[in-house]
């Protein structure tokens, strides 16, 4: 087994763990928009966008609080590992917050382009 010490892990997943929760707030205020919405609006096509993005909310908030998980486990993991080999820790650790830091790019996409769609919709609704 190859290690690396603590310090070359970096901090990265604190930056993914604000920008989750950036994200997560920005849902928050998207629901109350959509509750605007919902007030104002009962038209057939009005409600399916409702409806549309309500689920896409719920996955959306899933997907940052599964991320979430697998981040505070990896630091768990880090941190247990660095406290038993001295300040070392596995280098396949470093490989792992690649993939997480990939995984966030992957929802900030999805949830950036959400975001468009979203505002598109407002413009019409509201």
């Amino acid at each position: 087994m190859s290690y690396t010490h603590i310090s070359n892990s970096g901090n990265s997943h604190s930056a993914i763990l604000k920008g989750l929760d950036f994200y997560k707030d920005e849902i928050r205020l998207w629901e109350t928009r959509l509750l605007e919405v919902a007030g104002k609006n009962t038209q057939f096509e009005a409600r399916q966008g409702i409806e549309h993005f309500e689920n896409q909310f719920i996955i959306q908030r899933n997907n940052i609080g599964q991320l979430r998980h697998r981040i505070n486990e990896y630091t768990h993991e880090v941190a247990s590992d660095a406290a038993m080999h001295e300040g070392r820790i596995k280098k396949d650790l470093l490989n792992r917050l690649e993939v997480l830091g990939q995984e966030y790019k992957g929802i900030e996409k999805t949830i950036n382009d959400l975001s468009h769609e979203f505002r598109n919709f407002l413009s019409k609704w509201m």
